[in-house]
């Protein structure tokens, strides 16, 4: 039994050798962090020297120094001109020297209905620098009495198409498309009040637009409510689809409305509902 486990135990020379190799490359895998973190010295900040040069940057910032020479650079690039900045281009911004996103927020304020009616109006521009607008305002040209505030129309909403809605200051395009899209869709408005219907026209928008504007309601495209169609009633934007279809089953089992009294007997069309759709209804 001894000599069995001895013979187990025993080692060759050859493997003597490798075990001794092997312990060897483990050590010095373990001791290469070591090595390596000891050889690699960080190196240190000059504190003093920072210093200086951190006052240095600070005192040329002060001095106006950056931006002079900005400045110089941008004046150099570019041949100013005399503009109005009312329907500008992008590409006539740009050749101005702002950047294609400045010039974007241009035209999102002009199709919002923005207007400039002094050269002072360009600061409110987000985006824009105070060095831009002392760049650019010894060029801005804008015609006397064009876009006077003064000089502004009444226009009636239920016939004015969406060139002449933006005449009307703080109506832009997309403001002017919205107005017409929904007026179809209502058969005109009975009053001022139902622009505040329109997708992203807030009160806020409705003061600014509505002492420029007015309605006649005789101009309003009125529905039989006892020969309209299912899709023709769908348009109307005060009503459902559920409650565009009581109607039409109401009026297929009981015979034709005599008076709005009648739509009073479908459950789920309200006073609110009927005031509002009364003006538009024949009988």
């Amino acid at each position: 039994m001894k000599a069995h486990i001895k013979n187990y135990m025993s080692l060759t020379k050859k493997e003597w050798n490798g075990m001794v190799v092997l312990l060897i490359v483990i050590a010095l895998v373990l001791a290469a962090p070591y090595v390596s973190q000891w050889l690699r010295k960080d190196s240190t900040i000059n504190v003093s020297e920072f210093n200086a040069a951190l006052a240095q940057l600070n005192k040329a910032n002060h001095s106006g120094q950056g931006s002079s020479v900005s400045n110089a650079v941008v004046n150099k690039s570019l041949t100013l001109f005399k503009f109005n900045p009312n329907g500008l281009s992008i590409q006539q911004w740009v050749a101005l020297g702002l950047t294609e996103r400045q010039a974007g927020i241009i035209k999102n304020y002009e199709n919002k209905g923005g207007r400039f009616y002094k050269a002072a109006d360009l600061k409110k521009i987000y985006g824009l620098t105070q060095q831009d607008y002392n760049r650019l305002a010894p060029y801005i040209n804008l015609p006397t009495g064009n876009y006077s505030p003064a000089a502004k129309s009444i226009v009636e909403l239920n016939t004015a198409d969406s060139a002449k809605l933006t005449t009307v200051q703080g109506i832009g395009p997309a403001f002017a498309t919205r107005i017409v899209y929904y007026r179809e869709r209502l058969g005109g408005f009975v009053n001022k009040e139902q622009l505040k219907e329109v997708y992203g026209l807030d009160d806020i928008k409705y003061k600014e637009i509505s002492s420029s504007l007015k309605v006649t309601p005789a101009h309003i495209r009125k529905i039989n409510i006892n020969t309209v169609t299912f899709d023709k009633l769908r348009l109307m934007p005060y009503l459902n689809y559920k409650q565009v279809n009581a109607v039409i089953e109401y009026r297929k089992q009981h015979g034709n409305y005599a008076s709005i009294e009648d739509l009073k007997n479908i459950a789920i069309i309200d006073d609110v509902i009927l005031r509002k759709i009364g003006p538009y209804l024949v009988f």
